[in-house]
């Protein structure tokens, strides 16, 4: 019940998806998990994360499982890369069994630096330990945080994590479009191997990951978090590339002065919503504003950029899509003052938890099959208030950035990737481009 990236791919440009928010904490509150109270010293910070969803759903497991990966892993090692935006002296990682229905047990993980694909940097795989444990077992809904492990790591460089399990773990808890290349073993525990050879299958997913964390500096701010739907997921763009919005995001705060570095966090899953959870998408953005934003290491501010997919989807014609993606939509129709109202609440809790907010307008998508005058209208609507109202700390214009002059309801051609909804690359970069950085100061 595994995906593939063309599989993947193939739902990406088919269904409706949105972007959410980015948390911010102000300095006194700066830290996240078990990081409160640590003024004056390095800190944990999350330099990289994703947002997991159940893939055992059955509605799910009819859309991105894969003939070529198994079910789940019994006797193997999977090894995933992950793209850092900050650096530090150390890092931590944290597992995710949130979606499992059965307790799994790690036996070894180790983690060090790419080299080139699943072959490892020599010298850098470190075991990594949990209490004093080189094994973890995760109850089902669990997390389990590892040790810190003495791994210097860089801005923008590819860790690989390596997990392997003698007992059977089901592929429950993960991130589907995952836009990047992992690797799955023959069967033994390779967790240790540099080398390649053992790694015969590949999967566009990430597994059982949830956050890694790295001791930075105390002048370095923390983190912003990017919450939404399949625009931040990377939709339409390539595999390995790291071109999502937020990548060129993270590139640009890094560029700039020292003492404004913060990580860039991604929490957008394809499909999501708003206001109602998906089989296939994930829950409801109200439901995973705590795992997927408020509980990361060091986090500071939240981007919102989501709504798309509860405007359109319920006007997206089954005709349009494969059969099996139907279960996935929502057929809920929704007022523009309902959406505002999910804002609202995203709004309160997110400055309950002492961060800050900034709302992104929503993007056009005439053209798209889901699109209709009515739909549009709630759009409009809906960024009208984002801009006008004053309830968020800052609002990013998306929407103003990537529409066609000539056509206002549609995406500018030369940022469309050709399904009239997500972005091309060149649609990312200027997403990124029109963020003021003041916002995260």
């Amino acid at each position: 019940m595994i995906l593939n990236f063309k599989r993947i791919l193939d739902v990406s440009l088919r269904v409706l998806w949105v972007v959410v928010p980015l948390v911010c904490l102000p300095a006194s509150a700066i830290g996240g998990k078990g990081d409160k109270g640590n003024k004056g010293k390095d800190h944990w910070v999350a330099t990289w994360s994703t947002a997991n969803i159940d893939l055992e759903n059955p509605d799910a497991a009819g859309v991105f499982s894969s003939a070529s990966v198994p079910d789940s892993l019994e006797n193997q090692t999977i090894r995933e890369i992950v793209h850092t935006t900050i650096g530090g002296r150390e890092i931590r990682i944290r597992l995710s069994n949130a979606f499992g229905a059965k307790a799994i047990t790690f036996d070894s993980v180790y983690a060090g630096l790419e080299a080139n694909g699943a072959a490892l940097a020599a010298g850098t795989n470190h075991a990594v330990t949990f209490g004093g444990s080189k094994s973890v077992m995760m109850p089902e809904g669990s997390e389990a945080l590892s040790d810190p492990i003495p791994l210097s790591v860089g801005a923008e460089e590819n860790l690989v994590i390596s997990l392997f399990t003698i007992g059977p773990a089901r592929l429950a808890t993960g991130h589907a479009a995952a836009f990047q290349t992992n690797f799955i073993s023959t069967a033994g525990n390779f967790t240790a191997d540099e080398s390649t050879s053992a790694f015969t299958k590949t999967t566009g997913s990430w597994y059982f990951l949830g956050e890694i964390d790295v001791l930075a500096p105390q002048k370095l701010r923390g983190a912003v978090v990017a919450f939404g739907d399949s625009i931040t997921d990377g939709s339409s763009t390539k595999p390995d590339t790291n071109a999502r919005w937020t990548d060129v995001l993270a590139r640009r705060i890094l560029a700039g002065p020292a003492h404004n570095a913060m990580a860039v966090l991604n929490s957008g899953i394809g499909g999501n919503r708003v206001l109602t959870s998906s089989p296939c998408f994930g829950t409801n953005a109200l439901a995973r504003l705590d795992r997927d934003a408020f509980d990361y290491a060091g986090v500071r501010d939240i981007i919102l950029f989501e709504g798309t997919n509860d405007i359109g989807q319920p006007d997206t014609p089954a005709s349009s899509i494969r059969a099996k993606y139907v279960p996935c939509l929502t057929r809920m129709q929704i007022t523009a003052d309902d959406l505002i109202a999910g804002y609202k609440q995203i709004i309160e809790q997110a400055h309950a938890a002492g961060l800050k907010i900034f709302g992104a307008t929503i993007l056009p998508y005439k053209g798209y099959g889901g699109w209709t005058e009515q739909g549009e209208s709630k759009r409009q609507a809906a960024n009208h208030w984002i801009k006008e109202s004053g309830a968020f700390d800052g609002v990013i214009d998306f929407d103003a950035a990537l529409r066609d002059p000539a056509n206002p309801a549609a995406l500018t051609p030369s940022y469309d990737s050709g399904d009239h909804l997500h972005p091309n690359p060149a649609g990312h970069e200027a997403m990124a481009n029109a963020i003021d950085l003041a916002l995260f100061r």
